[in-house]
């Protein structure tokens, strides 16, 4: 069964990316602006595509590193297209390029993310964002939130829905039979005992607890700052940190340019690319598809 490959927003380095992995990509339907790719191939003096494609046209013409608002309805017909398709198993799994959130915002749409887009698409109740690098794997407990609400949105039964979600993908995509989670916390110090707050005796341990005793192997909370050496790791198949820049640096830091962005929670199979559009990259041939590669051999193994 092909896998999906959204090209991303036209104008930043998707199309690009996908051009670079032409011959890599056998098993793959690519879905996106046909003429795009085509111009794009024209600009890097590459050969054109011609493996299965979905066009999606774009309504005006897409120059490179210049968002235009007016394609943006174009996008999410993109990715409409690719999740229609893997919820009706035309698609093994649905890998992305990256999208610029800001230019489909400008244009009206309520977007804060592919992986809410999907998760709201699929009417799922609740997914989890897993980045994955080699072998280290951070969870996020909340994703694109400013930072003074992330506080807000830690809760007890939230903690403890994502571990249920993440040791279920562990175990159904990535085959671990007993999978081990280390929780952060999500002050310093894990709240050192209440004086630098109290979310992690308040929310998160009750909610480890809670999980401990549904079977889930997890241990918490941890200070961030110390979880990440090789001591706590060992023996750990996945971290969950509890906000966007509290887990992500360390896992890019350890492994950008091949990390993997995988979607739990959603009935099909959707990993993704560790970066953003680059649009000042896009056109000019300097691209590293190394993540989208990543990506793409991820959903191959996975699916």
């Amino acid at each position: 069964m092909q896998r999906a490959l959204t090209l991303g927003e036209p104008a930043g380095i998707g199309p690009d990316l996908a051009l670079a992995l032409s011959n890599e990509l056998d098993g793959v339907t690519l879905i996106g602006c046909r003429r795009t790719l085509d111009q794009r191939a024209q600009a890097l003096g590459l050969a054109r595509f011609d493996g299965p494609m979905i066009d999606i046209p774009c309504p005006e013409n897409v120059r490179p590193g210049q968002l235009n608002p007016a394609n943006a309805a174009a996008i999410i017909a993109m990715l409409k297209r690719a999740a229609d398709g893997a919820m009706a198993g035309e698609f093994a799994a649905v890998v992305t390029a990256p999208v610029q959130k800001s230019v489909l915002c400008d244009a009206g749409f309520a977007f804060t993310g592919h992986t809410e887009f999907f998760q709201a698409h699929a009417g799922s109740e609740r997914v989890v964002m897993l980045l994955v690098a080699d072998k280290l794997r951070v969870a996020l407990q909340t994703t694109h939130l400013p930072l003074r609400a992330v506080p807000d949105a830690i809760s007890r039964a939230g903690v403890l829905s994502t571990l249920e979600v993440l040791n279920a993908g562990l175990k159904s995509r990535f085959r671990l039979d007993a999978p081990h989670i280390l929780v952060l916390g999500l002050n310093p110090h894990a709240g050192e005992s209440g004086h630098l707050g109290h979310e992690e005796a308040h929310e998160i341990a009750p909610a480890i607890a809670d999980a401990v005793r549904l079977g889930i192997s997890c241990a918490g909370p941890l200070p961030a700052d110390t979880a990440f050496t090789p001591r706590h790791l060992a023996g750990a198949h996945a971290v969950l940190a509890m906000y966007h820049d509290q887990g992500l640096p360390v896992l890019k830091y350890a492994g950008f340019g091949r990390a993997v962005n995988v979607t739990l929670g959603l009935p099909y199979l959707r990993t993704s690319v560790d970066h953003g559009t680059a649009l000042d990259l896009s056109g000019r041939g300097l691209a590293d598809p190394g993540s989208l590669r990543a990506a793409l051999e991820l959903a191959r193994t996975l699916a």
